[in-house]
Order: structure tokens, then sequence, then C-alpha cells
């Protein structure tokens, strides 16, 4: 039986990010009646999703960056000896859980997963190339959603809009009254959850004297810098190190 599971023992070595992606998010968002082009909703539930992937998943990645139906989590150190089936399907079934739940969706919610080889400095262009990806997706959601308010059917407004840059796909709605660099940051550049260290004061019993204590807390950053930028690698570099 086991020498048939050829991939049960694929392993890789660290860093890795593991990326989540929903699946037919888009029959989801209309069973759930969300909010377009964007639900605030929905995002504060993926980015419970991501913080609960870092808290309680047990697999404990550095970081979770999430904008749409995705997540992206980074592992300097990896659970289950870096076995890839494992990582992924343990990821991707406790990610459904969790938004389901988030959610009170009352139908199935699935997730794939796949896994990213990386290094400490290749990560800050890989969250650059995701944050492109977030701006992109915010630029099209906009423009579609305009498009059908305006009468189009879904098949018009994507033969309408292929090929468009971005810099189109913003003079296209400034057109219409909406400066899309002025949207919530949230839905432009995505959400980071990691964990921060602070210090708190506390009390040592022994001692009888107030003491300074260190503690790592999750931290959700939704108003993020562009990660391309000087003032974004700065940033990434604080999360993951000088290295990066």
């Amino acid at each position: 039986m086991h020498e048939r599971e050829i991939f049960g023992n694929l392993a890789i070595v660290p860093p890795i990010f593991v990326r989540l992606d929903g699946r037919a998010f888009h029959r989801l968002a209309r069973g759930l009646r969300l909010e377009r082009p964007f639900d605030e909703d929905f995002s504060r539930a993926m980015v419970e999703v991501s913080s609960l992937l870092l808290s309680e998943s047990g697999l404990s990645p550095l970081f979770a960056y999430t904008f749409s139906d995705e997540i992206s989590l980074y592992f300097p150190d990896l659970p289950f000896r870096g076995r890839v089936e494992k990582i992924d399907s343990v990821l991707a079934s406790f990610a459904a859980s969790a938004l389901t739940i988030a959610l009170g969706a009352r139908h199935p919610v699935a997730f794939d997963a796949r896994v990213i080889l990386a290094s400490p400095a290749y990560a800050p262009e890989y969250l650059a190339g995701r944050q492109q990806e977030a701006w992109r997706n915010h630029l099209n959601a906009y423009c579609q959603e305009a498009l059908i308010r305006e009468g189009m059917r879904p098949t018009e407004v994507a033969r309408r809009l292929s090929g468009m840059r971005s810099e189109e796909l913003h003079e296209f709605m400034f057109a219409r009254g909406v400066n899309l660099a002025k949207t919530p940051a949230w839905q432009r550049r995505g959400v980071l959850v990691y964990r921060r260290t602070e210090q708190k004061q506390g009390y040592d019993p022994r001692a009888e004297e107030p003491v300074e204590v260190s503690r790592r807390v999750i931290t959700i950053d939704r108003d993020l810098p562009v990660f391309s930028g000087p003032g974004g690698k700065a940033f990434l570099e604080g999360i993951l190190g000088p290295s990066a």
C-alpha cells in the first residue's frame, strides 16, 4: 500500500511560501450576497482565517498576506518534516473550515494550496508581486462592476476590458467619478497579519517589583505601504530580518 503513495514523502526545504486560493468563490459571493466590488465583512473573515492560521493551526507561519480570496503564508521553518502533501492538505482544509465558520456559510468552502520555493532575499520580491496583483484585481473589480451597473453582460465586460493597461483602467474609473488611488488601502494593497513583539509592564511577585516583559502578539495591518517602494522594503525588512 505505502509503496504506491509515491508523493507522500515528497519533501522540500525552507523557506517557502504556501499560497491558498479560494475555489469557485464567485458562487460563494453570489450565495452570500456579498457587496461588490469589495465586501468588508468578507475581507475581515479572510483576515480572521489568516490570524487563525498563525495562532491556531499548529503550523506557525511567520506571517500571512491576504487580498481577495487568496492567502500567502511564509514559513522559515517547516512542519511535517517538509512533506508537501501534508503541508498543502492541512493548510487548505484548515482555511476552508475556518472561513466556513467565519462566514456562517451553509455550503462547502474550498481552497487549493501550492508551494512556492523562496529565500529571505526572494520573499520581498514575491510579496511585491502579489501586492501588484492585488492592485490589478482592485482595478478590474471596480471597472467590471461599473460596466455591469451600466447594463453590460459579463461576457461583454470581459471583452471591453481585455488588454487594458492599469493606467487605462484607472482613467476609466476616474472618468466615472471614482479615484481608485483613494479607495481603502486594504482593497488596493492587501492586508498583512504577523507577530510583533510588544513591551508590557508586568509584576515579579518574588522580587515584589514591576518588570517589563516582551510578548509576541498578532498584528493586523490594513494600511500597508507599497512593498516595492523604499518604505515598503524597510517595512518588510523589519518583519523578515535584514537578510531579506
